[in-house]
Order: C-alpha cells, then sequence, then structure tokens
C-alpha cells in the first residue's frame, strides 16, 4: 500500500510501504476512506514533537471500513464503517478506568501517527478497536464524520468543558484555525452571552462569524481592549488557546478577568512566561490537556442530528494520493484560505489477512 512516511523535520513523502497486520488479538485493521490533516502533524514535521521516529507513518484521523479484525475484538467486524479515533484506549489501566484515554498506560494514549504508524495511508492497524473505533451512522457522509476524530473533541473536551463555558460567559477564542472554530461552535451549546474570535487571517475570522462569533479581532490590534470594552473592563470568562505559542499563550492571560479560566488547547513547541507577578492575585484557573476523546459518542450523535457543523469546516478535497499537495494547501492557511482538509480515494483493492500473506 502507500502512505505518508516521516523522514525527519522536514522531511515526508507519499510512498510505498508493507501493508499492515493484525499484531495482537484486540486489533483492527481499516480501509481508510478520509482522512485529514491536523496542525499537530505541521508541528511534528517542523520537529516540535520529537517522539516521533523517522519511518513512522503520520496521521491520526480517519474514517473507513473494517477489513480485519483480531480474535478479541466484539464491538466491530469486517464491513463496519468507522471513525477512528485519535485516542487509543486499553480501558484497562487506572486512566481509562476514568475515562482519562488521552493518559492511557495500557499502550494506549495518543500513539497512531506518533508512537506508530497512523492513519494517513491506505489502511491503517488500530490497537484496541473496540474502545478506538465508532461505529458510523449511515447518513453521516465521509467529511462530517472525519472531523469528530480529534478537532471537535479537542475543542469541545480540552476548550469548552475544561474551560467551564456556562450561559452568559463571555468567551474568547485565540486562534480561528479547525479547532478554534470548533470551539467556537461547541461553545455556543453552553447560550454564553458572546463569543469573540481572535486570529490574524481575515478569512478565518469570518469563518468565525459563520459559525457563531459574535464579534471578531484582528490580534494584532489589541484584542484585550475589545474584550475589556465589551466586559466594562472585567475580562473574560473563559478564554481558550487554540495556537500554541508563547504570544498567544501570553495574550489570553491577559484577557481573562479575576476568577476566570484560561483553557489551553494549542500545541506548543516552545516555552511561554507564566507572568504571576500579574496573575498570583486574580484566582484565575489555567488548565491543559490532551484529548480523551469521551465525548466522541455524544458529538457523533449531535452530528448525525445536525446539531454539529462539522462538514463546514471542510474546504479542500484531494485524493489520497494527492497528499503532499494537501500538506502544501494546509501548511500556507495563510494565503490558500484552508481551513480542514479531508482526503480519500483509490487505492489497492485487497489487504490479505496475515495467515494469507
Amino acid at each position: 500500500m502507500k502512505g505518508y512516511v516521516f523522514h525527519g523535520t522536514g522531511k515526508a513523502a507519499w510512498e510505498e510501504i508493507p501493508d499492515p497486520a493484525l499484531k495482537e488479538p484486540t486489533d483492527a485493521v481499516v480501509r481508510v476512506g478520509a482522512v485529514t490533516i491536523c496542525g499537530t502533524d505541521l508541528h511534528i514535521l517542523k520537529g516540535d514533537v520529537p517522539e516521533v521516529r523517522p519511518g513512522t507513518v503520520l496521521g491520526h484521523e480517519a474514517v473507513g471500513e473494517i477489513v480485519e479484525v483480531g480474535g478479541d475484538v466484539r464491538t466491530v467486524r469486517p464491513g463496519d464503517r468507522v471513525l477512528v479515533s485519535c485516542i487509543t484506549a486499553c480501558g484497562r489501566c487506572a486512566f481509562c478506568r476514568q475515562a482519562a484515554y488521552g493518559q492511557c498506560r495500557g499502550g494506549g494514549g495518543w500513539i497512531l501517527g506518533h508512537l506508530i504508524d497512523g492513519t494517513q495511508a491506505e489502511y491503517v492497524r488500530v490497537p484496541f478497536a473496540d474502545l478506538s473505533v465508532h461505529p458510523l451512522p449511515g447518513g453521516l457522509s465521509d467529511q462530517a464524520a472525519v472531523l469528530l476524530a480529534d478537532i471537535f473533541p479537542t475543542s469541545y473536551e480540552v476548550g469548552v468543558l475544561n474551560g467551564r463555558v456556562r450561559p452568559g460567559d463571555t468567551v474568547v477564542v485565540v486562534g480561528a484555525g479547525p479547532v478554534g472554530l470548533a470551539a467556537v461552535a461547541t461553545a455556543k451549546l453552553f447560550s454564553p452571552e458572546r463569543i469573540v474570535a481572535v486570529d490574524l487571517g481575515p478569512a478565518r475570522l469570518e469563518a468565525a462569524r459563520a459559525l457563531g462569533a459574535d464579534a471578531v479581532a484582528d490580534a494584532r490590534e489589541t484584542p484585550e481592549q475589545l474584550v475589556a470594552d465589551l466586559t466594562d473592563g472585567l475580562g473574560a470568562d473563559v478564554v481558550i488557546e487554540a495556537v500554541g505559542t508563547p504570544e498567544t499563550f501570553e495574550l489570553c492571560t491577559r484577557m481573562v478577568r479575576p476568577g476566570g479560566h484560561v483553557a489551553n488547547v494549542g500545541v506548543h513547541g516552545a516555552p511561554a512566561t507564566l507572568h504571576l507577578e500579574d496573575l498570583w492575585i486574580k484566582n484565575i484557573t489555567i488548565t491543559t490537556g490532551l484529548v480523551d476523546t469521551y465525548s466522541t459518542p455524544t458529538l457523533l450523535r449531535m452530528t448525525a442530528a445536525g446539531r454539529l457543523p462539522t462538514a463546514e469546516l471542510v474546504t479542500h478535497s484531494f485524493l489520497l494520493d494527492e497528499m503532499q499537495e494537501a500538506y502544501d494547501v494546509f501548511a500556507g492557511a495563510a494565503d490558500t484560505g484552508a481551513l480542514k482538509v479531508v482526503l480519500g480515494g483509490p487505492h489497492h483493492d485487497e489487504i490479505l489477512p496475515v495467515d494469507a500473506a
């Protein structure tokens, strides 16, 4: 088969690789029908995630069809259409028993496209399939479903729920990329008084308005003042950081009110300064987190019912073998206007079971 293989900082290629095979009786092999590219994949290519070894297939989000399962898999079978979660869960360790699947210590957590071969390929092996893939309703399109593998549960759990968004709140989302836009959409579920989106790109700010932001601000034009004006100088109840740079994190801490919450979602590749000389007296809560995906079944039901605008975030579509072009478009979002890119299409027709290979 073919897959998108990481070869070190700044280097990756769509190339021939061995077909995946079952390694454990809890595994499944999935034929990839649709896959997308995450900002985290760009961080890997920049060298910000050194745990990723050269030779690893990238990607941790996919929709596809089960083609083979191990003997211990009980909840899915060949032919089932499934969502492949970005998080793998053993289901047995102390963290999994608390639904903190992102911190799994039994061989799961974020491993696809990180510690093992990922989803940006024609086929992918998924460990612990019973807890790591989700059967899809028949009416849900691949484009709509694939965004539930990562960005919607991430924005909802790590941003909106960790930030404790409540009715009547002022919520500021810093970064109107895919995760930030998903945070705008999911924050609306809690009826805040207003949502403010902050970004550098006019197209992304326009997308934020379309998804429900009540106000937008160019990050270069003192968004702190806009937030102060809207809140009589108090500051935002919740600020969600969805970029991952020192400047954006520090901006978030300047916009939060006393007693408010800063929910960091962005992947950081460099240290940020925590200005405790200003913050110690403000009673603020700062949370960080890797998504656990415990909310995925709920978000799937809401999307199937038409309550979440998932497919609306997809701006570009490609065939699987156009992976490098898709990466270029996604990485150059400032020029291309890309929000989320989705890939799907031709691959070889059959994968042999391990005992027939």
